[in-house]
């Protein structure tokens, strides 16, 4: 039993460490009613400073850029656009989808009056593939 742990311990050892290429994972933050931001990293305090900085270069302050979402692996992400009959607004941010087209079917759920009749507005602003691109022109 011990020479078969022995072999195994040696035979995992031996297989390649594959690089990670590419920026790997996802994170947002918000400053409610002031800013947000999206940041790609390979680790979590990596994709959260760069949402951070784009926060403070759109107006707010770091202190004021709460730490919403992570994913890994990023996957798509998508962010929906809420405001409140009573002024008050807000972004959704899904992230880790599968697809495109499943990030569209989650932001229609999410925008259901029917469950949400106290929206005054909701919709889908963006829609974000694997690597952090933009898909919808802003």
């Amino acid at each position: 039993m011990r020479l078969l742990s022995l072999t195994l311990a040696v035979s995992l050892a031996a297989l390649p460490l594959h690089a990670q290429d590419g920026p790997g994972g996802i994170a947002f933050v918000q400053a409610p009613e002031q800013s947000w931001g999206m940041g790609m990293g390979a680790t979590p305090g990596e994709a959260f400073a760069a949402a951070t900085a784009q926060c403070v270069a759109g107006g707010a302050l770091a202190e004021d850029c709460i730490q919403t979402n992570w994913c890994y692996p990023a996957g798509w992400s998508i962010d929906v656009f809420l405001q409140h009959q009573e002024g008050l607004h807000w972004h959704e941010v899904i992230c880790g989808l599968p697809s495109a087209e499943t990030g569209r079917a989650v932001a229609e759920t999410l925008c259901d009056r029917s469950t949400r009749p106290y929206l005054l507005e909701c919709q889908l602003v963006q829609i974000y593939d694997a690597d952090g691109a933009a898909q919808m022109k802003e």
